[in-house]
């Protein structure tokens, strides 16, 4: 489920998470080859970004849990 970013912070071990609207958070890193965002390494980059989608997975997980429950309780 696309969720917007609605502000950044910094883990324990300096690494970028986004809040998202919905309340969960992401970890937004930039280690490439496997994970390219150059723009998470600069304050410009990261507010270009708010409001940006991202893929909330406990979103998804949650829709698919109370799917599953209002099924099993019909």
């Amino acid at each position: 489920m696309l969720q917007a970013i609605v502000e950044f912070r910094l883990d324990d071990e300096q690494h970028w998470i986004a809040d998202l609207a919905c309340g969960h958070s992401q970890h937004v890193r930039h280690t490439p080859p496997w994970q390219n965002r150059p723009w998470v390494m600069t304050e410009q980059g990261r507010k270009e970004k708010l409001a940006m989608k991202l893929e909330c997975k406990k979103c998804e997980e949650t829709e698919r849990s109370d799917r599953v429950n209002k099924h099993n309780n019909v």
